[in-house]
């Protein structure tokens, strides 16, 4: 009897190209607390376990003085890690326990507020630099926005300059074009309403800019003070935003930091990585996942309890919102190349504009389908079903009616109030949070642009990461919209942004992680 012939052990699966470039190399990572933060340090643990180490650098505060502290409390609490827990809790402590290193340190001190031997420690053990720490805060405060978007970055600069030109990899935002029309590409552009010098080399000098920032924001601090001088500098950052040609303080001093980082690391590695909206995620680490109310959620939660019924926007407009999962993945593409192709500078969008575009219209129609369809689905994001239709109307008509019914009420309720009733009404107070959310959304929701992302999938390519079988995939023409919108997005949305708690201040958590030794890199 002929014995038949042994099956042949399968070879293994080679390295990618992502995997050959990371594989051994040690990243230090900020912004781990946020969003987006979250979601690639999730996608690195779970597909990079070659990685070398991962540095984290994250501020005490309150309740967490140190970063462990507060990395086990508000980054590993989160339900984002739930599918690394379902697969092997074992395997993830283990890679937290070798490789997650956390650092107590603030971006905007000087070296991080590390020593300095602790500073040049750190700079000898990094391969890269990966910047994701910023305010998003459209109304944030001046001196607050330019701190911590802009001139924390000398930070970064000077890690990577005490390391040896450690490549830096800097998380920006597609609205640092502001307001350019057309079709935006992934280039340098030039702001919209203001001629900046340029140096020898053709790039924006913004330290006499920033400087006049600086000045007045002093000047108001000498004449305000609390609640009177953090309304200022609100103001002051949407006054010097909005005429310079921005939207608000978010995008205009992201772009200052970008024009700071291009001057600073001329003739070294640079990548910088621009995502327009992000949301939930597609696929990864499983559909849905969201951390708090993003730009688009804001209107859509305040449809969803009714409190808006109409607002300002362009139905054939497109609205750029792309998954946090296709985000992470533009980073992580982006920062592999780093480690191997000559040295540049470069920009990616993670974008859905040009190649999957989503007009305003069918996002609203998706919401309102699914919420007449579907609403008790969704019980923490819609408390009762939304009777009425959630209208798109222009600029003008949205202004001039907003003042004549909040005219109209506003006399009402002072009649009332002469006749002993002195609560203003729910209408007026609804109308109120419309206008708010106007003076911040209507920007994003009336687009005059359209952004591009060809570099960005030709990066894709030239990684194979495109098809079905890609681990780190970043093109946006593969979602469906109305099944996102309607099945994944909103979902997530009451699954997560309306769900997940706060972490309670001393819980305990059984993931280890590790600090570095005191006198090494422990904030000084």
């Amino acid at each position: 009897m002929t014995t038949a012939p042994a099956s042949p052990t399968p070879s293994p699966t080679p390295p990618s190209a992502v995997e050959r470039s990371l594989a051994g190399k040690n990243l230090l990572i900020t912004g781990t607390t946020g969003f987006l933060g979250k979601v690639v340090l999730e996608k690195l643990i779970r597909d990079l376990p070659q990685i070398g180490g991962i540095y984290l650098l994250i501020r005490g505060n309150r309740h967490y003085p140190t970063a462990r502290e507060r990395f086990i409390a508000e980054v590993m609490s989160s339900s984002v890690f739930g599918t690394l827990r379902q697969q092997s809790r074992a395997a993830l402590e283990r890679f937290l326990h070798d490789k997650v290193r956390c650092l107590t340190g603030e971006v905007t001190e000087p070296r991080f507020g590390l020593s300095p031997e602790a500073f040049q420690q750190l700079a000898d053990q990094l391969d890269l630099i990966v910047h994701s720490a910023a305010s998003v805060n459209f109304r944030e405060r001046m001196d607050v926005a330019l701190s911590i978007n802009t001139l924390c970055l000398h930070n970064i600069v000077a890690l990577s300059e005490a390391g040896g030109a450690i490549p830096v990899l800097q998380v920006s935002t597609c609205y640092v074009n502001g307001f350019q029309r057309g079709a935006i590409h992934e280039d340098f552009n030039a702001p919209a309403r203001e001629d900046l010098p340029k140096d020898e080399n053709g790039l924006y000098d913004i330290a006499p800019l920033v400087a006049e920032l600086q000045d007045k924001i002093t000047a108001l601090a000498s004449g305000f003070k609390g609640r009177a001088l953090a309304e200022q500098l609100v103001l002051l950052g949407e006054r010097e935003s909005r005429r310079r040609g921005w939207n608000d303080t978010y995008t205009f001093t992201k772009w200052l930091g970008e024009q700071y980082l291009r001057k600073a690391l001329h003739g070294k590695a640079l990548t910088i990585v621009r995502p327009a909206i992000i949301e939930s995620t597609l696929k990864e680490p499983t559909p849905g996942w969201i951390e708090g109310v993003k730009v688009a959620d804001a209107v859509l939660l305040a449809y969803a309890r009714q409190k808006v019924v109409f607002f300002p926007g362009k139905r054939s407009g497109v609205i750029d919102v792309i998954p946090a999962d296709l985000v992470a993945n533009a980073v992580i593409l982006a920062g592999a190349e780093l480690m191997t192709a000559p040295v540049s500078h470069r920009i990616y969008q993670a974008c859905s504009g040009a190649r999957n575009p989503l007009l305003l219209g069918d996002f609203v129609d998706h919401l309102m389908t699914e919420a007449q369809e579907n609403h008790l689905t969704y019980e923490k994001l819609f408390e009762v079903e939304p009777r009425k239709p959630f209208k798109v109307i222009n600029r003008r008509l949205f202004d001039i009616s907003l003042f004549v019914l909040c005219r109209t009420l506003s006399t009402r309720d002072k009649t009332l109030k002469l006749m002993g009733r002195n609560q203003p009404s729910r209408l007026l107070r609804n109308l109120n949070a419309m206008n708010r959310l106007a003076e911040i959304f209507a920007f994003y929701a009336t687009p005059n642009y359209v952004f591009h992302s060809d570099q960005l999938q030709a990066l894709g390519q030239r990684m194979q990461e495109t098809g079905a079988d890609a681990r780190f995939p970043v093109d946006a023409a593969t979602i469906n919209w109305e099944h996102y919108i309607r099945k994944v997005h909103i979902a997530g949305l009451n699954s997560y942004a309306l769900t997940d708690s706060k972490p309670v201040p001393g819980k305990p958590s059984r993931d280890t992680v590790q600090e570095p030794a005191k006198g090494s890199q422990q904030a000084a």
